[in-house]
């Protein structure tokens, strides 16, 4: 147990970045053994080319869009803090957690409006706060490949905005993008259970 504490304080910023992302100290040093081991050129950042060596990355239909989620603003590198609260997403929703959050402290990272957030900006490919047509067939593309003909794709997207659309203008706001998830379980499917 000494070890690890002594580990944990080499971690910058460890405190702190614990209280924002909410993991516990034995997550947050298995995540700082991950990143330096992906940084294999001792940087101290991470590049797109590091997390593409990340294997679930590299067979998921939306890795690049994932990745692209470490490198806001077009960023060409991501430090450890950014590192960790991207991941912060990922971390299972925790009932105790949310119990004894004080309201008056942002809501945590891993909260359902948060993971929705990250999801909804997969799809909005030019950031404008909204999906437009195109860009859920663009996605739709990368999920399903080859599988399905072009003009089904087209059928899925016409029919998956409109269903969303509330409002006519022809795109999904995140709003939209919320409601229409309400039923599905968002806190469940977009965890990772190591991450504690």
């Amino acid at each position: 147990m000494g070890s690890r504490s002594s580990h944990a304080a080499r971690i910058p910023d460890g405190d702190s970045i614990r209280r924002e992302t909410g993991f516990s100290q034995a997550s947050l040093l298995r995540l700082y053994h991950r990143f330096r081991a992906l940084d294999r050129n001792k940087k101290g950042y991470l590049s797109r080319m590091d997390l593409q060596q990340i294997g679930a990355l590299a067979v998921n239909p939306l890795g690049d869009r994932i990745i692209d989620s470490f490198f806001p603003d077009g960023s060409l590198q991501v430090d450890f803090p950014g590192f960790v609260r991207v991941m912060a997403h990922f971390r299972p929703v925790d009932d105790e957690d949310a119990a004894l959050r004080d309201p008056k402290e942002p809501e945590p990272l891993n909260s359902r409006m948060n993971k929705l957030h990250f999801a909804f900006q997969l799809y909005d490919l030019d950031r404008d706060g909204k999906i437009s047509r195109l860009e859920m067939l663009q996605v739709l593309r990368l999920m399903v490949g080859v599988q399905v003909t072009e003009e089904q794709l087209e059928s899925i997207a016409d029919r998956t905005v409109q269903e969303a659309d509330e409002d006519g203008d022809g795109a999904v706001s995140f709003l939209e993008f919320a409601k229409s998830l309400e039923k599905m379980d968002v806190e469940r499917k977009m965890s990772i259970r190591i991450l504690k």
